[in-house]
């Protein structure tokens, strides 16, 4: 099965200038944890989702890769 991109937690912290570690203090999660998501081997919550999303000032789609299948595939 091929392993897909869902999340963009890496671009946007990167884009925002912050570290994994950013994240794993503002959570109080694990820094495992955080390089899972930021893997893509892991997802977070949506609940997870949106705190990430509210630290990073953003709207919670752009944590999200765009779907890449249409109705006629």
């Amino acid at each position: 099965m091929r392993e897909y991109k869902i999340n963009r937690i890496a671009e946007i912290l990167e884009r925002k200038g912050l570290k994994n570690n950013d994240l794993v203090i503002h959570l109080k999660v694990k820094k495992e944890t955080v390089s899972r998501w930021v893997n893509n081997k892991q997802q977070p919550t949506l609940n997870t989702l949106n705190e990430i999303a509210k630290f990073l000032k953003i709207d919670i789609r752009e944590l999200l890769h765009p779907s890449e299948w249409t109705e006629n595939n």
